[in-house]
């Protein structure tokens, strides 16, 4: 471990358990969330994958007036 990070470690573990745990929660979502690069490419994946499946006759396409007046009923109930 770097003399950096054993530093922030034990400021971390002097911290007061709510602010700890507050930390904690902040450096686990930071793990968990793609960034803005990652993200776009994920998309890009899926609109691809959905573009091949539907020229591939394995999905049917929808007006957006349809998925529209559908969403708002949906809201509606």
């Amino acid at each position: 471990m770097s003399p950096q990070l054993t530093e922030c470690e034990a400021l971390a573990l002097s911290l007061p358990l709510p602010e700890r745990a507050a930390l904690a929660e902040r450096l686990l979502e930071s793990l968990d969330t793609p960034g803005d690069e990652e993200n776009e490419r994920q998309w890009v994946e899926a609109a691809e994958r959905r573009y091949a499946a539907y020229k591939a006759g394995h999905l049917t396409a929808r007006s957006a007036a349809d998925v529209l007046r559908d969403a708002r009923a949906g809201l509606a109930r």
